[in-house]
């Protein structure tokens, strides 16, 4: 699938970066892809994080804003939170 804006929130945010997060049916694999975010440009800027929740699998992952060129934005690859229960 592709970027849908409506996925994306912020969660919070300072001159540090800000906090998002955004929902989805895309595997990590298509929204770490670069180019992924480019409708969000204007909003994300380099260092912001984003939770990522697959809603299809799910799974969530954290990924920080690489670059952004006003155009191009490309995120890391993701860092999986482990979702188990051990009881």
């Amino acid at each position: 699938m592709a970027y849908a804006a409506s996925g994306l929130s912020r969660l919070s945010g300072d001159s540090n970066g800000n906090f998002w997060r955004y929902t989805t049916t895309d595997a990590i694999a298509t929204v770490n892809t670069a180019g992924y975010f480019n409708d969000a440009a204007n909003m994300l800027a380099v260092r912001d994080l984003i939770c990522v929740h697959d809603t299809n699998v799910p799974t969530t992952n954290f990924v920080t804003v690489l670059s952004n060129t006003g155009s191009v934005v490309d995120v890391s690859d993701g860092t999986a939170v482990a979702e188990t229960d051990g009881d």
